[in-house]
């Protein structure tokens, strides 16, 4: 069976939270199988990166990184020594940093990894 593999990139993300995927939902169950982040800034940042999915109609949210700094040109993988993380059809994953313009972010994914 051929994987689906995809990537997502985000650029410039400041202090309003941006989404993967893009202004939707995952629409299957994936595998996320690398999430770097970048601090593209000349200062310090630091970054949130949650899981958001729908519980009896309420939106939760799983944060799989708070607060986490990020110096001047540094980067952090979030997904590393062969972690990874299942979602499935609605959830979506979010990104924010404390200062404007000063994120990018990509994330690796298998789509539709099972039926």
């Amino acid at each position: 069976m051929a994987q689906n593999f995809r990537r997502y990139m985000l650029q410039g993300v400041g202090t309003v939270v941006a989404d993967v995927p893009d202004g939707g939902n995952f629409d299957s169950y994936d595998t996320l199988v690398g999430i770097h982040m970048t601090n593209t800034s000349a200062n310090a940042i630091t970054v949130d990166a949650y899981i958001q999915h729908t519980i009896n109609s309420v939106a939760v949210n799983h944060y799989l990184i708070k607060g986490a700094p990020i110096a001047a040109g540094g980067a952090l993988q979030l997904l590393d020594g062969g972690a990874k993380i299942v979602v499935q059809t609605g959830d979506r994953l979010w990104v924010k940093s404390d200062t404007a313009s000063s994120l990018d972010v990509w994330v690796s994914a298998v789509d539709a990894i099972s039926t």
